[in-house]
């Protein structure tokens, strides 16, 4: 099975810490975001497609093309957004199911093995914002029915998070331009309404790393949990 990671953003809201390093290569508690991601995995995943731009040199020198025993393939993404740096991979996919995440996400293990227990599935979290989130509303079988970028007013609580199990499908759906950017989301929305796509609740949230202060709030969780375990 594949995973495509997204490290292709110039990671602006980070600055001035982007400006020399990539978003995906910033450190929380003395480790690379991608290095979460990647170690993160389970053994299902065999092959990794990353989509790079911004600092492309940098990312392919960390992550090689061999990584944890994994074939590491490289895309070149795009500045018209993330749909369009997704887009890059499609040659190495070809009718199958594939894990997505985004490269600034720190997921846990086992969430993702949550994820992979369903055909097609996207990571969930319980909002307290739904205005700031992308937010999931459900059919009664509980796959989700549609999604909603920042809703107004809004009867669910269910945010979408950057963690997906999706398959080749999604190809057949065109990204719309939202605020002068193609997002991937405008293609998953009209994925999961022709798709059975479950949501699975994180056990491990830790949400949008945007800004340097997320980086801190990030790294007290991990080192939270890290010290329950021990």
């Amino acid at each position: 099975m594949k995973c495509v990671i997204l490290a292709a953003g110039k990671g602006e809201r980070m600055r001035p810490l982007t400006l020399k390093n990539p978003k995906p290569l910033l450190k929380v508690n003395g480790k690379a975001i991608i290095d979460y991601i990647l170690e993160a995995l389970p053994s299902e995943i065999t092959e990794v497609i990353i989509a790079v731009k911004y600092l492309r040199s940098k990312i392919k020198k960390h992550v090689g093309t061999k990584n944890r025993g994994r074939i590491v393939m490289y895309v070149l993404g795009s500045d018209k957004g993330t749909a369009y740096s997704f887009l890059a991979a499609k040659k190495y996919l070809k009718n199958e199911r594939f894990l997505f995440v985004y490269g600034d996400e720190i997921p846990n293990k086992a969430d993702i093995a949550g994820c992979l227990k369903n055909d097609l599935s996207i990571l969930t979290f319980k909002s307290k914002n739904p205005q700031a989130n992308g937010i999931a509303y459900l059919r009664r079988d509980g796959s989700i029915k549609k999604i909603v970028e920042k809703p107004k007013k809004s009867t669910s609580r269910i945010g979408v998070d950057g963690v997906m199990v999706l398959n080749t499908d999604i190809f057949k759906y065109m990204p719309k331009l939202a605020s002068g950017e193609f997002y991937l989301s405008t293609m998953v929305g009209m994925f999961v309404q022709k798709h059975k796509v479950f949501p699975i609740k994180a056990r491990n949230f830790i949400g949008d790393i945007s800004t340097p202060n997320d980086l801190i709030r990030a790294g007290k969780i991990i080192a939270t949990r890290y010290n329950r375990k021990n």
